[in-house]
């Protein structure tokens, strides 16, 4: 099994109604859907662990090589990893 490091930037949002939440992405993968929020920050990690997840093991099936670093003009990271 391959291990890949990915960054995640999580970050305090809100919901639709106003509500606190949390946002997170992974600046490498955002531009191909790694995005996802929770009502809190552990419940936001585990949606982008698992979106990452999902991008990793579809861009494997299909023998497509993962973005190497983030996209262009994207911010700051901060650390999660990932493997498939």
């Amino acid at each position: 099994m391959k291990t890949y490091t990915f960054q995640v930037v999580i970050e305090p949002d809100e919901d639709a109604h106003g509500n606190p939440a949390w946002h997170a992405y992974c600046p490498a993968l955002v531009d191909i859907g790694a995005a996802a929020s929770g009502r809190t920050k552990e419940e936001a990690l585990r949606q982008i662990n698992e979106v990452v997840h999902m991008i990793v093991q579809e861009f494997a099936d299909e023998g497509k090589s993962l973005p190497e670093g983030p996209a262009p003009g994207r911010g700051s990271w901060a650390s999660r990893r990932s493997g498939a």
